[in-house]
């Protein structure tokens, strides 16, 4: 039974032996980072860098959905990093827009 459904991944058009299954697996490297950076402090993040994460994320998303086969790897991995660039984004606009207004409340 497992070397059947081994032997099926191994097999499958966007499996191990091709370059459909390597791609997203490196991808992953680049949401453990944004998830590394949830310890950065807000004022550190980028806004282009994390709308371009989280862009990549929604667009690679749909379109591995679309694709024949479809790719459940590329699917996963552009879910994670659309959701850890929403986190991201909204992490530095509440520090950058709303942090303001609770600092000056306390210094009033």
């Amino acid at each position: 039974m497992a070397t059947s459904k081994l032997q099926a991944l191994w097999n499958h058009p966007a499996g191990p032996k091709t370059i459909h299954f390597w791609a997203p697996t490196f991808k992953w490297g680049i949401s453990i980072a944004n998830i590394a950076d949830f310890a950065k402090p807000p004022e550190k993040l980028s806004y282009p860098q994390q709308f371009a994460v989280t862009a990549t994320g929604i667009i690679w998303s749909r379109y591995s959905l679309v694709i024949t086969p479809k790719n459940w790897n590329l699917f996963s991995v552009n879910v994670a990093m659309a959701g850890t660039g929403l986190y991201q984004l909204s992490r530095k606009i509440r520090h950058d827009y709303f942090n303001e207004e609770e600092t000056a409340v306390i210094k009033e």
